[in-house]
């Protein structure tokens, strides 16, 4: 006879995973300069090293939420563990640009797999005025893996060289897969139909669009490019046009966006992962190659912003069930905007380190209103038997502008070195020459002004989200219903 286990538990469970694969991302931001030398390779290539994983984390999303609908979030999840955890020993074995590539799209395939169960899981486990504390937790602990990954990667890095941030993955996979057995409850599933046509026709379409934006300098912004681009965008429009008339089961289920809270939060999330992805990488390189600090001295520059944002992010989850939900994210989304547009103007080579330090401190009260409240805002409202796509529409979205931030930083750092005449080559990745130090300083700067843009779009559709009692969701008495049983 089973017996009833707490959620919370399983959540511990969870994070571990989660936690694995955000530490995947950050690490690799502080690992860039050393990658570029090590594998002597260019800026443009390197920023693949980040945009494949993402690109292949968004699209299969599309369609992994339904399957853990369909077998069980439970062994979706520990299905991902098993390939990110290989692919990345794939990923410290690489001894080319190419390999290392290759590895880190299988990553992000195994990474697609993890995270819509988790957040589903949560979806399902805990009734809905738990769900902002569980959300809480789970957003700390991107918080958490924010301040371990650079601080962390840039030890490995400057004490063992950049492989190690992909083996280091190893034992933490299988300790995830060890508590994911143990503890995350094996939940009842439901049929689902699948549109794999659809997956690999959005998959080339993301493929076409980023490779055109990121790659677009190299090639002088040929009209074929061009093509590219308007191709990648005139197919996906085509496509959620057809899934719009869908009437079997659709890829994505259009009427979930009549929740405003949903289509309002996929908007902030898109625009939030685009923006996260294009801060880090001209930081990183400023004040590695500018400051001629360390990997880790860099790391911990930004370590304020990781330590208050996982400490905040459970006390502000809890406070976010009773506010209304356009409050804390939008403060955030402002406020971190602020912090930004504060280090742009401190981001020269003399600019005052101690002064970014507090800086950063401030993004990390903005991070902890923004990744707790927003995706438990954005569920709220929907019906438990929608949550596994409903996260995956939301991942993919989230991904979707990570891997997009991610091409357009890397295409506007291009474009803002050639504009400086400083080359892009590997040769110059860890250092630059003192008369060069004020234009490469002013090139990243340049570059940062995408993230401003971004987050200012966060905060217009954060300011317009809903209260709970006025949202149009499909069913509005599933929150009422029980959390699902944790017998093992």
């Amino acid at each position: 006879m089973s017996t009833e286990r707490s959620p919370w538990g399983a959540l511990g469970a969870l994070c571990v995973g989660y936690f694995m694969i955000l530490l995947d991302m950050t690490i690799v931001a502080v690992a860039n300069p050393a990658i570029m030398t090590g594998l002597r390779t260019d800026m443009s290539e390197v920023i693949w090293v980040t945009s494949a994983y993402l690109l292949t984390f968004a699209v299969p999303l599309l369609v992994t939420g339904r399957l853990g609908d369909r077998f069980g979030p439970k062994y979706l999840y520990l299905a991902g563990l098993s390939v990110f955890t290989l692919a990345s020993l794939w990923c410290g074995l690489a001894n080319s640009i190419g390999s290392l590539i290759a590895a880190r799209a299988v990553q992000g395939l195994g990474a697609a797999l993890i995270a819509p169960q988790t957040m589903a899981l949560i979806g399902r486990i805990f009734p809905a005025d738990k769900r902002g504390a569980a959300m809480g937790v789970w957003g700390g602990v991107a918080g958490v893996a924010t301040l371990i990954g650079p601080v962390f990667g840039g030890v490995l890095i400057d004490n063992g060289g950049w492989e190690w941030i992909f083996y280091v993955n190893v034992p933490i996979g299988l300790v995830a897969l060890a508590l994911g057995v143990w503890l995350v409850p094996a939940l009842p599933t439901n049929r689902h139909r699948f549109d794999v046509p659809g997956v690999i026709v959005v998959a080339i379409a993301m493929s076409a669009l980023v490779f055109g934006i990121q790659e677009g300098n190299d090639y002088h912004w040929a009209g074929w490019v061009w093509g590219l681009i308007l191709g990648g965008l005139v197919v996906l429009t085509a496509y959620l046009i057809y899934q719009g008339r869908n009437r079997i089961e659709p890829l994505v289920p259009l009427n979930l966006f009549r929740d405003r809270n949903f289509a309002l939060g996929n908007v902030a999330t898109g625009a939030l992962g685009a923006a996260m992805t294009a801060q880090m990488v001209p930081s990183y390189f400023y004040l590695q190659a500018v400051r001629d600090l360390s990997p880790t001295e860099a790391a911990l520059v930004f370590a304020p912003m990781a330590v208050l944002s996982g400490v905040l992010s459970p006390v502000v989850g809890r406070l976010s069930d009773k506010l209304p939900p356009r409050y804390l994210p939008t403060f955030g989304f402002v406020l971190f905007t602020v912090g930004l547009l504060w280090f742009i103007g401190l981001a020269t080579p003399h600019g005052s380190i101690a002064l970014i330090c507090v800086m950063s401190a401030v993004c990390g009260i903005a991070s902890a209103c923004i990744w707790a409240p927003l995706p438990a805002t954005a569920l709220r409202n929907l019906p438990l038997t929608q949550l596994g796509a409903a996260s995956g529409i939301y991942n993919t979205t989230r991904q979707v502008g990570s891997a997009l931030g991610s091409a357009g930083i890397g295409a506007l750092i291009t474009a803002r070195l050639t504009a400086h005449s400083l080359p892009t080559s590997s040769a110059d990745a860890g250092h630059v020459a003192d008369p060069d130090k004020a234009p490469y300083a002013s090139a990243m700067t340049d570059s940062l002004y995408l993230t401003v843009g971004l987050l200012v779009l966060c905060a217009v559709a954060a300011a317009f989200l809903a209260p709970n009692a006025t949202t149009t969701a499909a069913a509005p008495t599933a929150d009422r219903e029980a959390p699902a049983d944790l017998a093992g």
